[in-house]
Parts: structure tokens; C-alpha cells; sequence
């Protein structure tokens, strides 16, 4: 390894780039109103929806305040969550790994900017809009960067075995979604959620620490791979009712679910969001069992339909990672589920 610099500490970053006191009290609001939904007290339906990735800071914001506007038209049903997904995981290490790691994606990496950009970009997204963001814990231990900016974190496919994840898991204070790993088994992300709802010390970030347990820690169904490769959906009824079955089954508080429509629920079929998101209202309409543990939806969106290639990057707002749908079959999307809400 070759030590470039010695990065500053998320104090220190946070000290340089501050979040003002207004911005700080709007989010306060958002955390509760959300956190309502996981215990039960708030009915409302959430829609963690944006881009695969960031990219570019002028097409998310322009994503975001379109999302402002659908959002104050259906309040009274549905919180959306933006998705900004700064840290991209990637399945052989190769790729575009996310704004952290290059802010400008046709640049080298450069990780003192990325940790500065997502910064900004998630401050201007809670002070433009009051709308509170979502962001993938890929990296643990970079959590602090944006602990005050956060409203919601999911822990993908490849991590929710990972120790160090739950364990951080454990000691934040907003809902976290663990996600089924990649092989699909169940098993492996529920004894996550346990994880994450216990208390634990442990080290992190050299200090050694005490976690009370994160009681919105909960599960989210994205399909698995089976042994062949083949991409198998698990958002249908009966999977929504086994997973009801467990939670029965365990101690755990706050039974949820949050299903991705996109990843290997739809193959990566994009336009495939669409209907699996009415799919799982149809379940909801049909069992109130499958309606109290289903809080919402994550749908890949973003302003033009599909995905690009990097060195194709000229179509603004078009997904340089996994295809998104576009922004005026999201629209129609988010007021179909209103509609059937």
C-alpha cells in the first residue's frame, strides 16, 4: 500500500462543512416522522427511491427537487426517502465505485474531495428541499462523515454478514435495512436485524465503544442468485408471509420490511419496477399481516430511463451504474401507489 495522506476526521470535516441549526431541526422532524412508520404509530407508506448512484451533483439535485414537488402532493399517504448513494459496491472491485471515491467520475479517485462531496451534496439536499436522504453503509468506519445528515442506511447484499456492519448498525439511531444476501438466504439477514437490535461493544474508529441497539434495524427483501446464476424474485406473497413467520418466530421489536423492486427482485429489468411495486400492494391489500410488516418500497429512478457507459457520460441524469427508471415513469409510479395506498 502506498500511504498518500492522512485523511481528517469526520469532527474536523464536519466542523468545515457545518449543518446549520434550521437544517439540523428539519431533519429532527423527519427522523420522528419516520421513525413512526417502523413502530407501528404512522401508517404512512415510505419510498426510498433515487438514483443506483450518485453521480453528479447538479442531475441528483435536480432529481431531488423534483421529488420535493410529488412529495407535498401525496404527504398525507407517503414519506419519500431520496437515495444518495455515495459508496457503490461493486461485485469483482472493478468499476465506478461512487462520489466518495471519484467525485468527478472521468477523474482518478480522489478521496479527500469524495469525502467533502458527498458531504455537500447531502447538505444541500436537506437544506433545499427538507427532504432527509438515505445512503449505503458500505464503509462502516466512514458512517461519521454523515451521521447528522443521515435518515436512513442500508446494508447491502455483500455486507450483511460482516460484523463490522452490524455491529456500527447497532449503535446508530436511524432505521437501518439489512438486506438478504446475495445466496438468498433468510436466515443470515435476520440474525443481522438481531445483531443490530443488541447492544455490543466493540472498536470503532480506534475507540472502543458501547452500542444500545438500534430497535428500527429491520430487513429488506432484494431477490437472490441461485447456484446456476439465475436472478429469483422474493416479493411475492408467499415469501412476504414467510418473512412475517420469522419475525413471528424471534424476539425481535418493530417486525419491517422494506422490498427493493430493482437488483435480482427484477433481474435488473428496470422497467420490471413497475409492476413488482404493484405487486406488493396487491399482497398488502390481501393480508393484514403482509401490510403491517411491508413499510415501503426501494426503487432505482432517476431522470432518463436506462444506464450509460462512463466514457459515454453526456446524457444527464442517466444512470452510469444499474439502469434506473426515468423520471416521468416515476412520477406516474408514485402517484399510482398513492392511489392504491
Amino acid at each position: 500500500m502506498e500511504f498518500v495522506r492522512k485523511l481528517p476526521i469526520p469532527q474536523e470535516i464536519k466542523a468545515m462543512y457545518p449543518l446549520s441549526a434550521e437544517a439540523a431541526a428539519v431533519k429532527a422532524a423527519r427522523d420522528a416522522e419516520i421513525k413512526k412508520v417502523f413502530t407501528g404509530e404512522s401508517d404512512k407508506f415510505l419510498l426510498i427511491i433515487g438514483p443506483c448512484s450518485a453521480d453528479r451533483e447538479d442531475a441528483v439535485m435536480d432529481y431531488i427537487h423534483r421529488l420535493k414537488v410529488v412529495q407535498e402532493k401525496v404527504e398525507d399517504k407517503i414519506l419519500i426517502i431520496p437515495r444518495i448513494y455515495t459508496n457503490k459496491p461493486r461485485t469483482t472491485g472493478d468499476g465506478y465505485k461512487g462520489m466518495l471515491h471519484q467525485p468527478d467520475p472521468l477523474e482518478k479517485p480522489d478521496m479527500l474531495k469524495g469525502v467533502v462531496s458527498i458531504r455537500q451534496l447531502h447538505i444541500r439536499a436537506l437544506t433545499e428541499t427538507g427532504l432527509c436522504c438515505a445512503d449505503e453503509m458500505l464503509y462502516p468506519a466512514n458512517y461519521r462523515y454523515l451521521s447528522d445528515l443521515l435518515s436512513y442506511v442500508a446494508i447491502g447484499a455483500r455486507s450483511v454478514e460482516n460484523q463490522d456492519h452490524r455491529l456500527t448498525s447497532s449503535g446508530l439511531d436511524i432505521p437501518v435495512g439489512m438486506k438478504n444476501p446475495t445466496g438468498g438466504d433468510l436466515s443470515v439477514m435476520m440474525n443481522s436485524v438481531t445483531a443490530a437490535q443488541h447492544a455490543h461493544t466493540f472498536i470503532y474508529r480506534g475507540w472502543e465503544v458501547n452500542s444500545t441497539g438500534n430497535p428500527y434495524a429491520h430487513a429488506i427483501m432484494r431477490g437472490y442468485v441461485n447456484k446456476h446464476g439465475q436472478s429469483l424474485p422474493n416479493y411475492h406473497y408467499e415469501d412476504l408471509i414467510a418473512l412475517h413467520d420469522m419475525y413471528a418466530a424471534s424476539n425481535l421489536v418493530n417486525p419491517a420490511a422494506i422490498v427493493d423492486t430493482n437488483h435480482a427482485n427484477s433481474g435488473k429489468k428496470y422497467l420490471e419496477q413497475i409492476r413488482i411495486a404493484k405487486d406488493v400492494l396487491y399482497s398488502r391489500s390481501h393480508s393484514e399481516d403482509i401490510k403491517k410488516l411491508v413499510k415501503g418500497l426501494m426503487i432505482e429512478s432517476y431522470i432518463e430511463d436506462g444506464c450509460q457507459k462512463i466514457n459515454d457520460h453526456d446524457v444527464y441524469g442517466k444512470s452510469i451504474t444499474d439502469p434506473c427508471l426515468g423520471w416521468e415513469k416515476t412520477e406516474r409510479l408514485i402517484y399510482d401507489i398513492a392511489d392504491k395506498l
